[in-house]
């Protein structure tokens, strides 16, 4: 069994703070992680930006961007969320998939944060396959209303 004296102050994936006994102000620590938590839990983000906004409303996020500037210096690729106590930043871990409502798809990190965009519309050719055309068009459709590649 686990020794509950040993816990370390911080969650090993999310960095979500932990409890500990005797701690006064306990729901500063518990208010923290729920924030945290509530960003973690299916998590949406503007799009991918290098300085943070001037006027951001409550529960809206961005991707980090590299060659981050102001708030944002040092939170490169970091999911930051902008609450009542000001930014919250999440480190983003193998295989996190966040919803980019600006791409209209999910983005996954794999050392950066990878997204499918839309093949371009088929064109050209010397034999026209209309049926053909129809069924592929079809399943593009399909894999942008599953957010798997870009709406753009």
């Amino acid at each position: 069994m686990t020794d509950p004296t040993s816990f370390s102050a911080s969650s090993p994936r999310f960095s979500l703070p932990m409890l500990f006994a005797g701690q006064s102000q306990k729901e500063v620590t518990v208010n923290e992680a729920l924030l945290l938590a509530d960003m973690l839990l299916h998590p949406v983000v503007q799009g991918s930006i290098t300085a943070a906004p001037d006027t951001p409303a409550i529960g809206m996020g961005w991707l980090v961007a590299a060659g981050a500037t102001g708030t944002f210096a040092g939170h490169d690729d970091a999911m930051a969320v902008w609450t009542e106590g000001g930014w919250r930043f999440a480190r983003p871990v193998p295989g996190m998939k966040v919803y980019d409502l600006g791409l209209g798809c999910n983005r996954t990190w794999s050392g950066t944060w990878r997204f499918s965009a839309a093949p371009a519309d088929i064109t050209g050719g010397t034999v026209i396959d209309v049926q053909a055309r129809q069924a592929i068009a079809a399943l593009i459709a399909l894999l942008k209303d599953a957010a798997i590649i870009s709406t753009t």
